[in-house]
This record gives C-alpha cells, structure tokens and sequence, in this order.
C-alpha cells in the first residue's frame, strides 16, 4: 500500500501526429465504427489534443467529443470540448458518454484509493451500454517509458525514486504502473466487466505504427496462444470496459 506520493508532475505526449494512430488504434480495437452514432465521447487526460481532434473530426464516424486534464498541454483544440478538473473527480452527470477513454492516465492519478476513485469515476459516466478503454504501463516492463530506465519499475517502491536520482533523471518518482493481477483487482471492485486486449493491441500497434518491420513480421506469424501466455509481460497493459449488465463480453 502506497502511504504518500510525491507531487505529481504532468507526462503528456505532446506529439499530436502520433496521437492519431493511437487514436486510431483505439477505434479498431473498440470497433467503434459499428457502434451506434453519433457518439459522445469522454477522454480523460487529453495531453496534446491529438486523440480528442481524431474522434472530432473523424471522417465516417459522428463523434460529440469532450476532453479533460489537470493541466492544459493542448497544441490542438477544434473541434472538441474541453474541461481543466483537479484530482479524478470528473465534472458530468451519471450515465453521459458512450466512449470513455483512459490512456495511460491511471499511473499519474495517485495512490491505491485514487486509481480506485479514477475508475469508480470512469463507470459512472460510463452509459450503460457504453464501452470504456484503459491503457496502464505494465509493472514488469523493461524500461519504464516516463523516464527511459530499465527495471525501474521493478523495484520496490521505496527504492524507485533513489534510483532516478543516482541515475539523474529526476528529484521523485511520480508513477504507479500495474500488473494484471492489481489492474484486475481494481477493476473488479469498481464494478467493471473487463476483457484483456494487451494482444490484440500489440499486433494493432505494430500494423499501424510499424507495418514493414521485423517485429511486425513476426507477429503475423505468431498465433495468438503463445502471446497470451506472456500477456502478463506485454509493455502496456490495455482492457476494453463495459458495465457489468450490458451483455458485453466478460473477463479474458
């Protein structure tokens, strides 16, 4: 149990173009194209703009977009809906999107009790038959993606933030990366069906990001058994929400 964070310091991507095809890696992943339009759509922790313009301006889907974040990093704004919030309360009525996205957000909110209140807030606005998207680094990643050092969150926590000062990469460590058996844990207690897409969204990646590499070769030729055995150890860990009577698909 986390007893007290450091001050939390902002980790955006401020890159807008590679927000697109992370954008658009959410929409096949969440096959949004077939769900019924238009579509109100929450992003939560908006950092350059880029996804929330995507949806906004999208060429075949209707998309009524809002977007929040604690700080405004927005090098994009058209189209959209945007709110300043402090902490993980979330400033809309119950049942009020049919998109709730959460990209690599939940690291940055806190301790325990926060990542709890992040996800209790996410189901709350989340309509009844809405679908949610969560991306969190994987605990057991290599290098942690914030500050670029191997095995740093690896190591206990009192240990983390030594380590990023004796490597001079920064005065605290401000994250909390998950591992499946935590990230599920928290999802189950904020009454959330849930289903595992860490798979499916590294072969998504690869074809959009990196179609002609060696990693993206090798994927093809990989059936899906093998990487679902290692899904635990995935880089990021990436789950598709649903409220639990909705008839979506359950835990995989």
């Amino acid at each position: 149990m986390i007893t007290s964070m450091p001050e939390r310091r902002p980790h955006a991507v401020l890159d807008a173009a590679s927000r697109s095809a992370k954008a658009l890696k959410i929409e096949r992943l969440l096959n949004l194209v077939n769900r019924p339009q238009p579509l109100r759509l929450l992003e939560i922790g908006t950092g350059s703009g880029g996804i929330a313009q995507y949806f906004a301006d999208h060429d075949s889907m209707r998309c009524e977009v809002v977007a929040v974040d604690v700080v405004d990093n927005r090098s994009v704004s058209d189209g959209y809906e945007f709110h300043l919030v402090k902490g993980v309360a979330l400033p809309f009525a119950d049942a009020n999107f049919d998109v709730v996205i959460s990209n690599h957000v939940i690291e940055h909110v806190g301790d325990v009790s926060a990542q709890a209140q992040h996800l209790s807030e996410i189901r709350r606005v989340m309509k009844q038959d809405g679908v949610g998207y969560l991306a969190v680094p994987n605990r057991w990643m290599l290098t942690e993606p914030h500050y670029r050092l191997m095995f740093l969150s690896w190591l206990p926590e009192a240990w983390r933030t030594p380590y990023l000062r004796a490597m001079h990469r920064g005065e605290n460590y401000d994250c909390v990366p998950l591992t499946v058996p935590h990230l599920e844990r928290l999802l189950g207690n904020a009454g959330f069906k849930h289903r595992n897409l860490s798979v499916e969204a590294l072969r998504a990646t690869f074809e959009i990001e990196r179609p002609y590499t060696p990693g993206a070769r090798l994927l093809r030729a990989l059936p899906d058994t093998p990487l679902r055995m290692l899904r635990r150890l995935i880089p990021t860990l990436i789950y598709e929400l649903h409220r639990p009577d909705n008839g979506a698909p359950g835990r995989g």
